[in-house]
């Protein structure tokens, strides 16, 4: 029985440290996920001479033929799949109709990608559609026949206003691609992805060391796995909108049960998230971080000074 109890008590000890073992691995693995997003997003603007558009809106998914600038619906995830070695499945129904490329999306929108998801969060699966958002899905009546589709943990910095999403959108392509079409008023926007944003790292004043370019996202664990938070309830694919797209205009925080944000930064890590800047490095920002000083690291061009030392 002294045994038992002794062997007990060891186990006990040894389980937190097990514990926090493997959160460090899952946190070096979250870190190096945003290392490679990174650099996918800075190869594409080397390459296109701007960072990913933020695309239309959450009832649009990306399109091969439509290029990477204004005419391209989905958002920055699916712009950056050249850079990341999935050139294969970017150009998937390459050269289709419309009509054929009911199919492409959804099989676009059902692949999961590893380095889109925080291990400390959940691993890269399908999830649950709770809302039918994508255009060759929704707009197209074929909502019942997507019912899984991946999505990610990391969103790009839309700037430190106070929304990272526009409800409005052109119904058709034909509308979106009307010079005159009348999309909304983003002028407010200073970060590096939004709606139609074709941001160029000179646009980036404030210095790319200064500015965030992608990081983790909150999100209440309660719905993890089952597509009901409004802001991760669409697929990895879509258009501009908060499940792609963060701002600083509050503080990051951490996961918290029962609590539901659409707009901020976070992570499931205890005391603090990555967050990608805009020259490709990835720091670990404390939740205590100063809230002007998380400001300003959203906006690209306030010309405010930033101690680095404060985050």
């Amino acid at each position: 029985m002294v045994v038992i109890t002794i062997i007990g008590i060891l186990i006990a000890l040894l389980l937190p440290a097990v514990q926090a073992a493997r959160e460090a691995a899952r946190r070096v693995q979250c870190q190096n996920n945003l290392k490679q997003l990174a650099l996918a997003i800075i190869g594409h603007e080397e390459v296109l001479g701007h960072y990913p558009t933020g695309g239309w809106g959450w009832e649009w998914v990306g399109d091969p033929d439509r290029g990477f600038g204004l005419r391209q619906p989905g958002g920055w995830a699916f712009n950056i799949l050249p850079y990341m070695e999935q050139q294969t499945l970017h150009d998937i129904g390459a050269g289709e109709t419309d009509e054929q490329k009911k199919i492409s999306r959804m099989m676009l929108c059902g692949q999961p990608l590893s380095m889109h998801n925080c291990p400390s969060r959940r691993q890269a699966l399908l999830f649950p559609i709770a809302y039918s958002g994508p255009y060759y899905v929704h707009k197209l009546n074929m909502s019942s026949d997507i019912t899984m589709a991946a999505r990610g943990d990391y969103a790009m910095n839309a700037g430190s206003q106070n929304r990272s999403q526009i409800p409005v959108f052109p119904y058709t392509l034909q509308q979106g691609d009307n010079p005159n079409y009348p999309w909304p008023d983003v002028s407010d926007h200073n970060g590096i992805s939004y709606q139609r944003s074709m941001i160029r790292v000179a646009q980036v004043s404030d210095g790319t060391s200064n500015t965030y370019l992608v990081g983790e996202k909150y999100l209440n664990p309660d719905d993890y796995l089952t597509g009901l938070d409004g802001s991760d309830n669409s697929n990895l694919m879509t258009g501009y909108e908060n499940d792609q797209h963060r701002c600083t205009y509050s503080p990051p925080v951490q996961d918290t049960q029962g609590s539901t944000v659409w707009d901020y930064f976070g992570s499931a890590h205890a005391n603090g998230l990555h967050m990608a800047m805009c020259d490709g490095s990835v720091h670990f920002i404390n939740y205590t971080i100063d809230q002007e000083t998380h400001r300003r690291l959203g906006n690209r061009e306030d010309g405010m000074t930033i101690d680095g030392k404060s985050y």
